[in-house]
């Protein structure tokens, strides 16, 4: 692999090697090395950063970590103006070489072990739905005398009014109504298939982009892959997107939910479990699937409430998960039915082909969550699922949008805030401890963090409250 990394750096006349690695918010940093410096010992011992300036990892008494990347990941980046080579990076501690605790693509790499290690199944296969919003313009301030948030975009409803430059053509969506429309009503179509190209580029597979429901609103789904590489990707189609939105001069946000009153941005993810080649939720079940598939639905039903502080890690994330804005808020499954908290999607093949596209769609995700921890959680709770036989129930067909509050009641709810996601991942934490895949000092890490978001809004007076209160 390092003679194959060698091979690429003479053939791309590389100058530059891009090291990358992820928080445990999820948020990539990088450290950029001249190529000579790109020898047996760095793949060995990597480079050296401060670990104390990472958001939850080091004191800075003990603040050393090393960057060893990972061949496997070499890519060249098409942004750089100068040849530069992309890889992810294991972070170790400097001592004994030994992964660092608080990584969370090692922990995505234990997770990955130690589905092999079960016996269950060799491997884990994830996909996703990635949705974003595209703006022109986005302002905000916090100060002590007032805070404010601003965002326009040209496509968005509110501007049907606006006097522009060059006229205004009044082809956009209306609210709620941006789900597949042509352009010119669809402005971003273009946009979207140069960014897929920039996708393809960087070393991944489009499968579909389109406009999504809320104006401004899109999504692009890649193809499947394994747990890490998946995660690896999703980092690297947020690089991609926000990069090809800034050279079109607007700008991306993953928010769950920038728009008050439009549908939100989710992260639905796709899940199956496969050795031999074979798919293991392929079966006879109901929705064709295996009587393994089901169980593993129970964990991530039983779990869902702790899976909520990885999944869903914002406070604006339970914006989105409030119902009437298609986003789950009842965990129950179903085949087709998207105010599920998993859905089972429809396979329109036959015989093997149909074996091999089984899968359950877990919806409550969003695009803020740190890929590597929020698919190694729903990994480890299927799992458990599936050790203990915890099977979901029956399937619901109905539209939980409509049923009696009596009737919602009696099934399992996802949590309503970060407050509550946190409470609830102190208290269900034995699935993930499993095997040494999450560490007792990660979560606790992980829940400090987020704690301090909770108290910043929390402490925060809010505009809403003085159109409540002030008179």
């Amino acid at each position: 692999m390092v003679d194959a990394i060698k091979k690429m750096i003479s053939e791309k006349k590389v100058e530059f090697v891009d090291l990358r690695f992820a928080d445990l918010r999820g948020k990539v940093h990088h450290v950029t090395l001249p190529v000579d410096k790109v020898d047996a010992a760095f793949f060995k011992y990597g480079k050296a950063f401060d670990g104390s300036s990472i958001c939850g990892w080091q004191d800075i008494s003990q603040s050393d970590l090393l960057l060893t990347p990972d061949p496997s990941t070499a890519i060249m980046d098409i942004f750089c103006e100068v040849p530069t080579l992309i890889m992810h990076c294991q972070v170790k501690n400097p001592d004994m070489l030994t992964p660092y605790a608080l990584d969370p693509r090692g922990v995505a790499q234990r997770a990955e072990a130690y589905l092999a290690a079960s016996g269950i199944a060799e491997v884990c296969y994830f996909g996703k739905e990635l949705e974003f919003f595209v703006f022109d313009d986005v302002r905000w301030d916090v100060q002590m005398s007032g805070s404010f948030y601003k965002i326009n975009g040209d496509e968005a409803a509110w501007n049907s009014a606006a006097k522009m430059e060059e006229g205004n053509r009044g082809h956009r969506p209306r609210v709620k109504g941006g789900y597949f429309p042509v352009p010119p009503v669809d402005s971003f179509h273009d946009f979207r298939t140069v960014a897929c190209q920039q996708l393809k580029a960087m070393g991944l597979k489009p499968e579909v982009h389109h406009h999504e429901v809320a104006p401004c609103q899109l999504e692009i789904t890649t193809r499947f892959d394994t747990l890490l590489r998946n995660a690896d990707q999703m980092l690297m189609a947020k690089y991609v997107i926000q990069n090809t939105a800034h050279a079109y001069g607007k700008t991306v946000t993953f928010m769950p939910k920038p728009l008050v009153g439009d549908n939100g941005s989710g992260l639905h993810c796709h899940q199956s479990l496969a050795a031999g080649g074979k798919n293991l939720f392929a079966g006879n079940a109901y929705a064709g699937l295996s009587e393994m598939a089901l169980y593993y639905i129970g964990g991530i039903i039983k779990h869902a409430r702790a899976l909520n502080a990885f999944a869903n890690p914002t406070t604006n994330s339970y914006k989105r998960l409030v119902p009437g804005f298609e986003a789950p808020v009842i965990m129950v499954y179903s085949q087709g039915n998207r105010s599920a908290g998993i859905r089972i999607p429809h396979v329109f093949a036959d015989g093997d082909d149909a074996d091999k596209q089984r899968r359950i769609e877990v919806r409550f995700p969003d695009a803020l969550a740190n890929p590597y921890l929020a698919f190694s959680a729903m990994l480890m709770a299927g799992l458990d699922g599936i050790k203990n036989h915890i099977h979901p129930g029956p399937a619901v067909e109905e539209n939980l949008y409509e049923l009696s509050p009596e009737r919602v009641k009696s099934f399992p709810s996802l949590c309503s805030s970060l407050e509550q996601a946190l409470d609830s991942l102190e208290q269900d934490t034995g699935f993930l401890l499993e095997g040494g895949v999450f560490t007792p000092e990660l979560i606790a890490s992980y829940i400090n963090l987020k704690r301090e978001e909770v108290q910043r809004v929390n402490a925060t007076t809010h505009p809403v409250e003085f159109d409540l209160y002030y008179s």
